[in-house]
């Protein structure tokens, strides 16, 4: 896909890697609607990209939001937000509103959004979709957040499952699977730990938007997951 005029929604694009995902899709041409419930952040990475962004504030966990969202009807979709995994108390100590608001936020939203955005992709001749996973997701290790963590599984296997969607919809999903990201809260919390629990080097930033790019722009690629290690080139999941 040739990302230059696009209409783009990124999702959870106020800060971190949503806001790397917006800045890179508009140098790449785009224009970008950047989603978030947080709107100074949602302001400051529409200034920073210029008149190509605006800016939605959005609670993803609404499904009148998401609705609202996606009758914009972008030819690229970058599921993005998500969050949570360190937030205590979680299951099973959270109650269900709190453990449920989770599942909600990380993988329900998502979903809507792809089934909503998929009749006006369509009809503008496709589309792509790109999730933004976890390692969190993948393995057989306990988690601190077991809600979190089968989320992103979850987010994961429903990327897979939609491969068809390239043949019955020219509509490409995929999912990027970044280990721990250097954005500059990560950075922060990496530093005050002690050195010798500090691991690899984390994900830089321009190694996820340059995967969530490849997956916009290569045709080929449907159902598709790449996993982003801490010192690892990229590495595709089958």
């Amino acid at each position: 896909m040739d990302i230059h005029g696009k209409l783009a929604v990124v999702t959870g694009a106020a800060v971190g890697i949503g806001r790397a995902i917006a800045q890179r899709l508009a140098a790449e041409g785009a224009e970008v609607v950047v989603a978030d419930i947080d709107a100074a952040g949602g302001q400051e990475t529409c200034t920073s990209i210029g008149p190509a962004a605006r800016f939605a504030e959005v609670d993803l966990r609404s499904d009148a939001a998401v609705a609202e969202l996606m009758s914009c009807q972008p030819q690229i979709l970058v599921n993005n937000a998500g969050g949570g995994a360190v937030l205590a108390p979680c299951f099973p100590k959270a109650s269900v509103e709190r453990w449920s608001a989770s599942l909600d936020l990380n993988l329900r939203a998502p979903m809507l959004a792809t089934q909503l955005a998929l009749d006006g992709m369509q009809q503008a001749g496709g589309g792509a979709i790109v999730n933004v996973g976890s390692t969190a997701g993948l393995g057989f290790e306990g988690h601190s957040s077991p809600e979190y963590s089968v989320a992103k599984a979850g987010l994961i296997r429903f990327t897979a499952t939609l491969a068809p969607l390239a043949t019955t919809h020219r509509v490409r999903v995929n999912c990027v699977v970044p280990d721990w990201v250097a954005t500059e809260r990560g950075v922060r919390e990496r530093a005050m730990l002690p050195a010798a629990e500090r691991g690899a080097e984390q994900v830089p930033l321009s190694a996820v938007t340059d995967a969530v790019i490849q997956f916009v722009r290569d045709d080929s690629a449907a159902g598709r997951v790449v996993l982003l290690d801490r010192g690892e080139p990229p590495r595709w999941l089958n």
